[in-house]
């Protein structure tokens, strides 16, 4: 079981949208692989949290610079896709987007990524910053075995399901290797793998590894038993906590079968989940509960503190729960995102009463 520190803790991540529109920062190539570049504008990302919400803990990391290998401020899936044979659109205002590689049938042609012009170009810069700064910190958004597979083979993916399941399943096993192999080598250099996943991990514990399900909205409980359980079974076994980072709408879909697995430290609980149910079925789970940018923009700030006092309530232990909101927009008014920060410290405040 995974227990926080302190009582609540809370991220948020500003979409690309947002710091470009609000900042200037653009997303191309070189923000992600330019070893001065990715020092720089991680350092200034925590200088702009600061100046907006330093008063609750944010840009703590604005004096230093921090060798990043990954944008840890962003939310962004895409580089093993990239490496494994799919084409990337980077752009200044927007998140590097992957475009579906369609294979013609569910075999990954390349196991060894290593290869790929683009993992060399991400292992030089990461050697330009280890020689510079003598370590390396951060972590690269690994995705997950559906997500990755859906980029590569597409919506035929589910066809395989009935015309080659056990090639489908060959395919899963391909991507669950590489993936392995990608996650043990950023955490031998950094330390984490999954900061980059959900930042609120590092109020948590920082050795997690966070499997990211967000496809996992687009499949039947019977389909993840059949063909993807195995994965999450074997890596919740290894050493180290572990979670499932499950965005979609519909998690509590999933709560009795989670429940099965070995053990769940974190659940990363998408906006629309019961979260009466989850913690039901996941009593020593740490829950983190996701909240809607699209809709916290239409609502007031005291609308928005009682939804987060009435999810909090819903979650229970205080030690064992969590938020976030992700790919904040430039739609977003600040004083609704400082609603969510006024309404921890009030449950924080109200715990730490009970608590003594």
């Amino acid at each position: 079981m995974a227990k926080s520190d302190y009582y609540y803790p809370v991220d948020i991540v500003l979409a690309p949208e947002w710091w470009h529109s609000e900042t200037g920062i653009t997303f191309d190539e070189d923000f992600f692989y330019h070893p001065g570049r990715r020092v720089e504008a991680e350092q200034r990302m925590e200088k702009e949290l600061y100046d907006r919400w330093g008063d609750y803990g944010f840009g703590a990391g604005r004096n230093t610079s921090r060798p990043d290998v990954g944008a840890v401020h962003l939310a962004a899936g895409f580089f093993l896709s990239e490496v494994l044979g799919c084409e990337v659109e980077y752009s200044d205002g927007h998140p590097p987007r992957v475009k579906p590689q369609k294979l013609s049938k569910p075999v990954l042609s390349v196991e060894d990524f290593t290869f790929h012009p683009r993992f060399r170009q991400f292992e030089s810069m990461v050697e330009q910053l280890k020689s510079r700064y003598g370590y390396v910190s951060g972590d690269v958004n690994w995705g997950g075995v559906l997500n990755i597979a859906l980029d590569l083979r597409g919506e035929s993916l589910f066809l395989d399901a009935v015309d080659l399941p056990e090639e489908l399943d060959v395919f899963f096993g391909q991507i669950s290797r590489v993936i392995e192999q990608f996650v043990s080598y950023i955490e031998r250099m950094s330390g984490t793998t999954s900061i980059s996943v959900n930042r609120t991990i590092s109020g948590v514990d920082k050795k997690i590894r966070l499997h990211s399900e967000c496809s996992h909205t687009m499949i039947s409980e019977e389909f993840y038993r059949e063909h993807l359980m195995r994965f999450d079974i074997a890596w919740s076994q290894a050493e180290g906590p572990y979670g499932i980072h499950y965005c979609g709408k519909d998690p509590h879909r999933f709560a009795q079968v989670f429940a099965e697995l070995p053990s769940l430290d974190f659940l990363d609980v998408g906006w629309g989940g019961d979260i009466a149910v989850l913690r039901k079925a996941l009593p020593r789970t740490f829950l983190n509960i996701r909240l809607d940018p699209v809709s916290l923009v239409h609502k007031s700030p005291a609308e928005i503190e009682k939804l987060v006092v009435d999810l909090a309530d819903e979650a229970g232990d205080p030690l064992l729960t969590g938020f976030c909101c992700i790919n904040i927009d430039d739609s977003m008014p600040e004083k609704n995102i400082t609603a969510v920060f006024r309404a921890i410290n009030e449950l924080r405040h109200k715990a730490e009463v009970l608590q003594n």
